[in-house]
């Protein structure tokens, strides 16, 4: 099935499973900036069969993108589960799956103070081309980061996928999508705000603030009041 129609299912599993919570009063982002709506994989992430449904959803737009990594590895700690379930398909699915041949790769939250660097950041270290995944970004702080990490250990970051990208400028102007170029990897969204808010049903009280929200903070304009 082609990702052009996979999307729109992907696009329903989001709204369908709650992903995108809304609020009548804001809520402070990890960013600190202040919003009336949030982006929450969590409860994705903590169901088998969700979480199952979803690595699906994301193997589908690898195999659509024709990415060839070796290893895939979640943004500690948000994505950790993700990473592991869809490295742990990926491998399954090639002839070549044996002994050695695919690391299963998960970052720590919190380094160990001693040890080898490889050690102290990763209970398995990422091998190969590595493609590493976020579930949402906002200004893509802790994204950048884990790039600049694997960078410093030469691990090859070969692109980063996000589930959801919210749209949004940085503080110093630039897209999510831009900082993430400058580091000399790919970027991919598999959904993004601008395509889904319009498709929740809004309060017109808060598709006001949210229009407001993006007049201050989005990379786009977005309209959901007539």
């Amino acid at each position: 099935m082609k990702w052009e129609k996979e999307k729109i299912n992907f696009n329903n599993f989001i709204i369908e499973n709650n992903v995108i919570g809304l609020f009548k009063e804001p809520i402070v982002l990890k960013s600190g900036r202040l919003s009336y709506w949030y982006v929450n994989w969590r409860n994705i992430a903590a169901d088998v069969y969700l979480l199952d449904k979803l690595t699906d959803y994301l193997l589908s737009y690898i195999d659509f993108l024709n990415l060839k990594p070796n290893c895939f590895y979640g943004v500690p700690e948000g994505a950790s589960k993700l990473g592991i379930i869809t490295q742990f398909k990926w491998a399954k699915r090639h002839k070549n799956y044996s002994v050695g041949v695919f690391t299963l790769s998960m970052g720590r939250g919190l380094q160990k103070e001693h040890g080898d660097p490889k050690d102290r950041f990763f209970l398995g270290t990422p091998d190969g081309k590595v493609i590493i995944l976020e579930d949402t970004v906002t200004t893509g702080d802790s994204l950048v980061g884990t790039i600049k990490e694997l960078k410093k250990i030469g691990i090859n970051s070969i692109a980063a996928i996000v589930l959801t990208d919210r749209n949004e400028l940085r503080d110093d102007g630039k897209s999510v999508e831009e900082v993430i170029l400058e580091q000399g990897v790919k970027y991919y969204a598999m959904s993004n705000a601008i395509e889904l808010l319009p498709n929740l049903k809004l309060d017109k009280e808060i598709a006001k603030k949210i229009e407001e929200y993006f007049e201050k903070y989005g990379s786009k304009e977005i309209r959901l009041t007539n």
